[in-house]
This record gives C-alpha cells, sequence and structure tokens, in this order.
C-alpha cells in the first residue's frame, strides 16, 4: 500500500471507452482514485452508485474520480449503462497498477488464499502526490453510540478529507 506523502505511480489504462486515461493528463487536478473487484458485484456497485451521486460534490472540489478493477472495457460500459454511472472506470486486466499501488494482494476466503485485489482508495493531490489512503474499505458500515444506530458512508468520508485538504 503507498504511504501519504509519496508521488502516484504513473499510470495508463483504458477507460469504458477504450480512450487511454494517464495520470500525467490529471495534473493539476485532485483525484479520487477508488480500486474494487467486480463489477456488478453489491459492495462494488454501492461503491460506484455513492460516488455518482456525490460526483457534483467531488468536481465542485476540482476532483476527479477514477475506478479500477480487473474488468474489460467492454464489461465497464455495461456495468455504466446498468446503474447509470456518471464516473470513469479504468480497465487493469494485467493487475499492473494494481500491483504499483499495493491493492492486489493475497487475500483469504473461508480457507482459500488467492491473489485479488484490496478494496482500497487514494486522494492523489495536483502535484502528483499520495494526500490520503484507505486500505481494506467497508464501502458502508453500520454503528451505533447511545443506542443510535447511523452508517458510516466511505464516499462521505473520502470527500471530507478531501474539503480538509484543500482548508474548506
Amino acid at each position: 500500500m503507498l504511504e501519504v506523502g509519496k508521488e502516484a505511480p504513473e499510470f495508463c489504462l483504458q477507460n469504458q471507452d477504450e480512450v487511454e486515461i494517464c495520470l500525467r493528463d490529471l495534473k493539476g487536478k485532485w483525484i479520487v482514485l477508488y480500486f474494487y473487484p467486480k463489477d456488478n458485484t453489491p459492495g462494488c456497485t454501492t461503491e460506484a452508485c455513492d460516488f455518482t451521486e456525490q460526483l457534483p460534490d467531488f468536481e465542485g472540489l476540482n476532483a476527479v474520480i477514477l475506478g479500477v478493477s480487473a474488468d474489460s472495457p467492454k464489461v465497464h460500459r455495461g456495468f455504466i449503462e446498468k446503474q447509470n454511472l456518471k464516473i470513469t472506470l479504468l480497465s487493469d486486466p494485467e493487475h499492473a497498477m494494481m500491483e504499483e499501488y499495493g491493492v492486489w494482494r493475497l487475500k483469504k476466503n473461508y480457507g482459500k488464499e488467492y491473489m485479488g485485489i484490496v478494496r482500497s482508495t487514494f486522494i492523489i493531490d495536483p502535484d502528483g502526490k499520495v494526500a490520503a489512503a484507505w486500505d481494506n474499505v467497508k464501502v458502508r458500515q453500520k454503528r451505533s453510540k447511545n443506542k443510535v444506530k447511523y452508517e458510516i458512508v466511505h464516499v462521505e468520508e473520502v470527500k471530507k478529507k478531501l474539503e480538509e485538504l484543500q482548508g474548506n
């Protein structure tokens, strides 16, 4: 996992329209870069829909939202159309970018070990440095305090951190 303050590794990946998106082309903007396991699965759909819903707020903060998984551009396009998403999804089928960002790791499920994507989010500042990072993200967490139940939404945490980083 990348450390805060480090230079974000360069990347060039195809988006859902098979257009190459590169980090160097986004210099000067804030980037919310999130890695997720698979299109059209419950947690990944919730996360993508949450980011889409909050997109106007992120755009108001001069931020671009990029989701990354190993799914193909064609699968991303179908996911976007099915869920009416407004965010950009990048395809990393070879896991090269995921490895550079430290999110392609050994996972365990029901006693079996395998390599996979650990749900993670990074904020990259306009100079290309990692400004914030979340590892093992839970899209939504149920909590209770003083017998009041509430939900922590990861996208809200990311937006709040971005505002804090920008001094808003």
